[in-house]
């Protein structure tokens, strides 16, 4: 029997992630997979969701194709793997679609849910959970962003994905709990 490790259970995704890109691509689609250095669950005035860091030139390359690209994401699709155990550990694959451009972005997800709660409580409140991907080099390089209250410095750009169904990133029994 072989056992999973949190590390061995993302490796998989990633995984995933790529043969997913690969099959957009042989369909005639660009494809673009993140692979972040860190996830998080943000709630601050500016921005609720997850906050996804990724490497400065994948944020680049995101940012060209969706700014500067004629890319508008209008659809996404959500493969959530449910945990092996009663973890609390959640992964998802969340891929952003422009169909009309033939474009996709991979983005996985491994969170919390006890971390996330408050975020996804106001998720299904609002019926839209937001990703947020930022490059892991948020701040500027004059000091821009940089906080002296103890908390993360505040990245100045960021592309957000929005899901109208914020259940499809969450086991049943959670929604259930929290939406009671």
């Amino acid at each position: 029997m072989t056992t999973e490790t949190p590390d061995s259970q993302w490796d998989t995704l990633l995984e995933d992630a790529r043969a997913i890109a690969e099959e957009y691509r042989a369909n005639g689609w660009d494809a673009i997979v993140l692979e972040p250095d860190e996830i998080a669950p943000v709630a601050r005035e500016e921005r609720i969701g997850f906050d996804v860091a990724v490497s400065t030139d994948e944020y680049q390359v995101l940012e060209d194709v969706i700014e500067r690209g004629n890319v508008t994401i209008t659809a996404a699709e959500v493969y959530y793997r449910p945990p092996p155990d009663e973890s609390d550990r959640r992964l998802a694959l969340a891929v952003e679609r422009d169909d009309e451009s033939e474009t996709a972005v991979i983005v996985p997800l491994a969170y919390d849910v006890s971390d996330a709660q408050h975020v996804f409580e106001t998720a299904l409140t609002q019926e839209e959970l937001l990703v947020h991907v930022l490059s892991a080099g948020a701040t500027n390089a004059d000091g821009e962003g940089e906080s002296d209250s103890g908390r993360e410095p505040e990245p100045k750009r960021w592309i957000s994905f929005s899901h109208d169904d914020p259940s499809l990133f969450l086991e049943e029994t959670d929604v259930r709990e929290w939406t009671q």
